[in-house]
């Protein structure tokens, strides 16, 4: 045992402690109460709700994904999916992760994920998109293998518009980042620029990101019923 170590330990623990209470403490009350609560969880602040810019969450969700080099398009219904796949990707493998593209194989959730190094577009449904950052929200039940979101060449991502929240403080308040064991917020393609400043997309992960913004399934047949 690392005495020097240990030692250090509690009394950094224990000051903490002492922080959170407002108390004045001797080192031995100090040692003692870190030792009986070692591992008592410390509230959280509550967090304040800012004020979100005025204007239309679509819109800015749009320009703001733009900026970030990805690119959008709306359709009807996700059945004209399938001929937009065929007119901006002709004759490339497409695996798909949401059955609504259904020109594209299913993703095989048997196989390694290094088996995606070779598809040229990975298709997915987003739960969530974010106005201010222009953002997209995904866990492993959208992906169902993570790797979809990195190895494939392009990545074409569905999104309801009435699933967009205002700013990045709305989408950490929703149960889904507690609920999931891995999430993501995606903001465009892969882009590094830290080589004398030179902008380079898709140089550790996708070249493209498409938005497809269609309502989802669900909603889009309770809007035609």
């Amino acid at each position: 045992m690392n005495t020097t170590k240990d030692e250090f330990l509690t009394r950094v623990r224990a000051a903490q402690r002492v922080a959170m209470t407002g108390g004045q403490w001797t080192p031995a009350q100090a040692a003692h109460t870190q030792a009986a609560h070692a591992y008592a969880p410390y509230p959280l602040p509550e967090l304040p709700r800012f004020a979100t810019p005025h204007g239309d969450r679509l819109a800015r969700f749009c320009a703001n994904l733009t900026t970030m080099g990805g690119e959008h398009v709306a359709l009807d219904s996700a059945t004209a999916l399938p001929a937009w796949l065929a007119e901006r990707f002709p004759g490339v493998v497409l695996v798909s992760a949401t059955p609504e593209a259904t020109s594209a194989a299913p993703l095989d959730l048997t196989r390694p994920p290094a088996h995606l190094h070779d598809v040229e577009v990975g298709i997915v449904r987003a739960r969530y998109g974010v106005a201010e950052t222009g953002s997209l929200w995904l866990s492993e039940a959208e992906y169902g293998v993570n790797a979809l979101g990195y190895l494939v060449q392009h990545l074409v991502v569905l999104l309801d518009p009435a699933a967009i929240v205002d700013g990045l403080q709305d989408i950490y308040r929703l149960p889904d980042f507690h609920e999931a064991r891995y999430a993501v917020l995606v903001t465009g393609p892969s882009a590094t620029a830290d080589i004398e400043g030179v902008l380079i997309q898709g140089a550790q992960g996708v070249r493209s990101l498409t938005v497809i913004l269609t309502a989802a399934n669900c909603r889009a047949a309770e809007n035609s019923g």
